[in-house]
C-alpha cells in the first residue's frame, strides 16, 4: 500500500492502469463512490461513463474490468451490476493505518506541497470604533482555519488583520464625539459609546444633511495631518484594538500584522503614477477610472472627482506591497461574497499593469450571517455582538457541565473551551458560501452535529484510555478483525486526503464534516464493541481508540477549536 495509506489514491492507480486511454486520474477520482453498506465493498467504481466509448452495457464492462485489474492489494474485487466493487484487505490495512498514525503523531496528514512558500491571508478586518459582531466571526475563523490547514501542508501562512481604520466614518465619528461625547464615557466603555455616537450621527444626518459635510471636512483634516483629528483617530484606534484583542484572545487567534487601511496612505500615489505612466487611467465625469470593458467588468474607479482615493486604490497598493514584501506563493483574501466583483477588478487592473503574480491572488468568499433574514448592520444598530454570543455560549456550557459532571476539576476552563468551540465549529461546519440565519440556541446546541459533540467523542476516547491504565504498545498486535471497527479505521486513513481537499477547495467545512463523521463512526464502534476485554486484540483496540483521539484533536486544532480531555 502507499504512504499515508490513502485508500482512494491506491484504487485510482489500480483503475488507471486499465483505463489510461479512457480516463485520467482526476476523472476516476471524481467517479469513485463509497457504497451505502460495507457489504458492497469499501469503494465502488460506476462504469456508465465507459458505455459510450466501449459500446457495451455497463454490466458487461464491469465484468470485463474486474478481469483486467491487479487484485494484489485487495481482499477481493467484484462486479455488482454496473459497479466494480473494491474490498480492502482489512487486517493489513488496519495495521498499516494505525502504525502510520502512531509513527507520525501530530504530523499525521502533513504534506510538503507548500515548500515553505509564503501565503498572506487577509482576514477578520473589523472597523475601528465599532464592535466586533457575528458578521466578523466568519472572516476571522475561516481565515484562521485556512492558515492552520496551509501550515499543515507545508506553506508559511501570514495572518494579516487589515483593519478598517481609515475613511469618512472617522470624520463623522469626530463630529459625533465633539457634539455628544465625553472622554469619561469613552474611557469607561470605548466601543459601546463610540458605536452609540456613530448610530446617533446617522440618525441625525437623515434630518440634517449638513452633518455629512462636517464629517467629510473633519476627515479631510485628518488626511491633511491636523493634530486634533490625528490625536482623536489614534486614540480611537488604540482603544478599539485593545477591545478586539480581548475577543481574539478568547478565540485563541493571533495575527502577524495589524496593518490596516491607514498603513497604505503613502503607498497609493506610486500606484496612481504607475497607472498614468502605462496610459491606463482615463477621465470619466471628473473621476479617474481604468476601463475594464474587455474583461466584461465595470470600470475600476481609482480617484473620485474630488481627488479622494477609493478602496480599490488602497487594495492595489496593499496587494503590491504584500507581493514585494513576501513574494507570495498565493495571497488569500477571506472577504464576503458580495465583494466578488471588486476582487475581479483588482486582479484585472494588476494584470493590465503587467503584474502576472495577480493570478496568485485568491478571493475566498463566504455567505452572510443574517438575523431574522436581515443583513447585520452597525449603522442601523441591527447587530449581534460577538462578545455577547461567546459569553452566552460559555454560560450554557457551564450549565451543561454542572448538570452532567458536577465534580469536573477545571470546569471553568472546560466551559470556555466548549462554549467558544461551539461558536467556532458552528460557523465552520457550514459550507463557507452558504448564508445562515443567526440563532443563539442553534449555535450553542450541544446535541447533534456540533463542536461539543466532537469534543465529547474525544473526551470519551481519553476516558477509555484512562480506564485501561496504559497506552497501546506500538510494537504489539495492531490487527483488528472486529467488523464494527472497520468504518473508523477507514475514516482514520482518509485524514491526509481530507486535509489536502480542504486546502485545495479553501473549505474548512471539509475538516469539520470529517470530524463529525469520524466521531459518529467511533461512537457507533464504542456502542457495539467491548473494548477493555483482556484478549489478544486488546492492544489493537486501544491503539484504535488512541488513534481516533489523536486525529480528532488534530482536526479540531486545524479549525481552531480546543479539545478538553474531560467534559
Amino acid at each position: 500500500m502507499e504512504d499515508n495509506m490513502d485508500i482512494k489514491t491506491t484504487i485510482v492507480n489500480t483503475l488507471h492502469a486499465a483505463l489510461a486511454d479512457e480516463l485520467d486520474h482526476d476523472q476516476i477520482n471524481e467517479l469513485l463512490e463509497v457504497p451505502k453498506s460495507s457489504k458492497l465493498g469499501d469503494y465502488a467504481f460506476p462504469t456508465f461513463v465507459l458505455a459510450k466509448t466501449r459500446h457495451q452495457a455497463p454490466q458487461q464492462i464491469a465484468q470485463a474490468l474486474v478481469a483486467e485489474l491487479d487484485h494484489a492489494p485487495y481482499e477481493k474485487i467484484e462486479a455488482n451490476g454496473a459497479y466494480v466493487n473494491f474490498f480492502l484487505d482489512k487486517g493489513e490495512f488496519a495495521e498499516a493505518t494505525l502504525a502510520d498514525i502512531f509513527n507520525e503523531g501530530d504530523h499525521y496528514g502533513d504534506a510538503t506541497l507548500g515548500e515553505n512558500g509564503n501565503v498572506p491571508i487577509d482576514m477578520s478586518s473589523p472597523n475601528i470604533a465599532k464592535p466586533m459582531s457575528m458578521g466578523h466571526l466568519r472572516s476571522t475563523v475561516i481565515g484562521n482555519a485556512l492558515a492552520n490547514i496551509y501550515a499543515k501542508i507545508g506553506y508559511h501562512p501570514i495572518k494579516i488583520n487589515y483593519l478598517g481604520d481609515w475613511g469618512t466614518q472617522f470624520g463623522k465619528l469626530i463630529v459625533a464625539y465633539h457634539k455628544w461625547g465625553s472622554e469619561a464615557e469613552i474611557k469607561a466603555d470605548p466601543i459601546s459609546n463610540l458605536l452609540k455616537y456613530y448610530v446617533r450621527f446617522h440618525a441625525e444626518a437623515e434630518k440634517d444633511p449638513e452633518l455629512d459635510d462636517e464629517g467629510r471636512a473633519w476627515f479631510k483634516k485628518l488626511e491633511d495631518g491636523d493634530p486634533e483629528a490625528t490625536h482623536l483617530w489614534e486614540w480611537f484606534r488604540r482603544l478599539s484594538l485593545a477591545e478586539f484583542q480581548k475577543i481574539y484572545d478568547r478565540l485563541g487567534i493571533q495575527f502577524d500584522s495589524f496593518n490596516g487601511e491607514a498603513y497604505y496612505n503613502d503607498k497609493m500615489d506610486p500606484i496612481v503614477d504607475d497607472l498614468k505612466a502605462k496610459n491606463l487611467l482615463q477621465p470619466s465625469r471628473g473621476a479617474q477610472i481604468v476601463d475594464l470593458t474587455d474583461e466584461n467588468l465595470t470600470p475600476a474607479l481609482i480617484k473620485r472627482s474630488d481627488g479622494a482615493t477609493l478602496y480599490i486604490t488602497r487594495d492595489l497598493a496593499a496587494a503590491t506591497d504584500r507581493y514585494h514584501q513576501f513574494h507570495f506563493a498565493k495571497s488569500l483574501y477571506v472577504v464576503g461574497n458580495e465583494q466578488t466583483e471588486h476582487f475581479k477588478q483588482l486582479k484585472a487592473v494588476l494584470k493590465k499593469m503587467g503584474d502576472d503574480w495577480a493570478d496568485d491572488i485568491i478571493h475566498v468568499p463566504f455567505g452572510l450571517i443574517t438575523k431574522d433574514g436581515k443583513k447585520l448592520s452597525t449603522r442601523k444598530g441591527n447587530v449581534v455582538l460577538l462578545e455577547k454570543v461567546l459569553d452566552e455560549a460559555v454560560d450554557l456550557a457551564k450549565q451543561q457541565i454542572a448538570a452532567k459532571n458536577p465534580d469536573l476539576p477545571n470546569a471553568d476552563q472546560v466551559a470556555h473551551q466548549v462554549g467558544v468551540g461551539a461558536v467556532i465549529f458552528h460557523d465552520l461546519k457550514n459550507d463557507r458560501l452558504d448564508s445562515f440565519d443567526f440563532s443563539l440556541a442553534e449555535v450553542v446546541r450541544f446535541e447533534g452535529e456540533t463542536g461539543p459533540y466532537v469534543q465529547y467523542s474525544n473526551a470519551r476516547a481519553q476516558s477509555i484510555l484512562r480506564k485501561a491504565g496504559h497506552h497501546a504498545d506500538r510494537q504489539g498486535n495492531l490487527t483488528i478483525d472486529d467488523p464494527a471497527a472497520w468504518d473508523t479505521i477507514k475514516f482514520l486513513a482518509e485524514f491526509p486526503a481530507t486535509v489536502l481537499r480542504a486546502a485545495r477547495e479553501y473549505e474548512p467545512s471539509v475538516i469539520a464534516k470529517y470530524a463529525l463523521r469520524l466521531s459518529k463512526t467511533f461512537n457507533k464502534y464504542y456502542a457495539n464493541s467491548k473494548i477493555l476485554v483482556a484478549d489478544d486484540q486488546l492492544n489493537a483496540r486501544l491503539a484504535l481508540v488512541e488513534a481516533t483521539s489523536q486525529v480528532l484533536q488534530q482536526a479540531l486544532a486545524l479549525l481552531g477549536v480546543q479539545a478538553p480531555e474531560e467534559m
